[in-house]
């Protein structure tokens, strides 16, 4: 029976209601929390962050093969810069929408329609039809959700006690980072381990990553073409590779690269322009210490671009930055009929360097870098619903290095599978 993130016995479908009390840090730490935990290991250990697309709470509907899902955020916001403050903010920053169906036998469809900030975007983030022929060979075609780093597949506001996303899983890796296209994916466990691997080829970035409104590289300013849906930006598809491996006790470990041109370098035959790269390397770890134990949840990535001479030195040729959240289960008793209530508490640390580097001229360091801390106390009446209270205090500096500007943040918010 698998475990929900509050580490009840559930009363769902799902497999993956457990995954998300899991994550990064040193393994001695979190192994002190867990100290004497006997609980024998569960067939749901298997699970891992590439199932999570599959790995979600569905209704079928009547007999058919058709079986349809979702979740939704709600937040209101409060935050200060530096003593200046816009005032208080309630949003619905996303509704999604899972739509997915058998087939025939060995052949599934599953799509992921996302409407954000109220219906002003409309993404397809995720449709694929999967081909089954083996355990380790399998084929996936569509729009893929690229496995870069473990929090672009396993997104899900439900599954996380903090109302903001991960800062660099958001601005150096696009956040829910898709793309058309084509390849392969397979798992096998023996004994105590889990390995996995993804290996894709799908249209990529274009020339906005160092051509945008941010005046610096900005990864994230490729999602805003939505005619790579269409064609690829230059005809050089982006490679992106994952292997993970996971001791079912003691956690995943996950190493993720994509590469590609992003530049178009040539035009009806006329070169334009050398190649440019863009590649991107992460490191993720997840983990759940036992049925009452601590959650963590890690990643850091390194993001290298090859931007051009003429561009100024405020345009980064390399990136840097990285989270780790810490979840800690404190209370567990049903609380006004809901049975398997639990209330959380949560720490996430941030870095993120927009522009690792030294100025040409002095030698000095580029700043361009912001730190991060967000405490937070998630309440889930349900596995599949939390209400989460967060606040953080954020340290950014500029690109010479100025005295950081300093903002504080209260979030309170409402997600639920439904």
């Amino acid at each position: 029976i698998p475990r929900d993130l509050c580490g009840w016995r559930s009363r769902h479908r799902d497999p993956m209601k457990r995954l998300l009390l899991s994550v990064l840090f040193v393994h001695q730490l979190a192994a002190m929390f867990a100290q004497g935990d006997t609980i024998p290991v569960t067939p749901d250990t298997t699970k891992l962050n590439m199932d999570a697309v599959y790995g979600r709470p569905f209704q079928q509907l009547g007999g058919g093969s058709i079986a349809l899902g979702g979740y939704v955020e709600a937040n209101t916001r409060y935050s200060n810069t530096d003593g200046i403050s816009e005032g208080l903010s309630f949003q619905l920053p996303r509704l999604t929408l899972f739509i997915s169906s058998s087939i025939t036998r060995r052949i599934k469809f599953l799509t992921e329609i996302e409407l954000e900030e109220g219906g002003k975007e409309i993404n397809i983030e995720f449709a694929s039809i999967d081909l089954a022929l083996h355990p380790m060979l399998n084929l996936r075609g569509g729009v893929l959700m690229n496995p870069i780093g473990a929090f672009n597949q396993n997104h899900d506001g439900p599954k996380w006690e903090f109302v903001d996303r991960p800062i660099a899983s958001t601005t150096i890796i696009p956040a829910t980072w898709s793309n058309v296209g084509f390849g392969l994916y397979g798992k096998t466990a023996r004994g105590a381990w889990v390995y996995a691997y993804e290996a894709y080829l799908t249209n990529g970035f274009d020339g906005s990553i160092v051509d945008n409104a941010q005046g610096r590289t900005w990864l994230p300013a490729a999602k805003a073409n939505s005619e790579r849906f269409e064609e690829s930006s230059n005809g050089v598809p982006l490679v992106t590779l994952k292997g993970a491996i996971k001791h079912r006790r003691y956690g995943e470990l996950g190493l993720s690269w994509m590469g590609g041109v992003y530049n178009r370098f040539q035009e009806d035959g006329l070169k334009l322009d050398v190649r440019r790269r863009v590649d991107l390397l992460a490191i993720d770890y997840t983990a759940r210490f036992g049925t009452h134990g601590p959650a963590i949840t890690a990643e850091h990535v390194w993001a290298m671009v090859d931007v051009p001479d003429t561009y100024t030195q405020q345009y980064g040729r390399a990136q840097r930055g990285g989270f780790v959240d810490f979840v800690q289960a404190i209370v567990r008793k049903p609380v006004f009929g809901w049975k398997d209530a639990c209330v959380n508490l949560a720490l996430r640390a941030e870095y993120v360097d927009y522009n690792v580097g030294t100025f040409n001229e002095t030698g000095g360091n580029i700043a361009d870098e912001l730190v991060a801390i967000t405490g937070g106390i998630g309440f889930r009446p349900a596995s599949g619903t939390v209400l989460r209270a967060n606040y953080g205090y954020e340290w950014q500096r500029d690109l010479l290095g100025n005295p950081a500007s300093r903002t504080a943040k209260v979030l309170v918010g409402v997600s639920s599978y439904f």
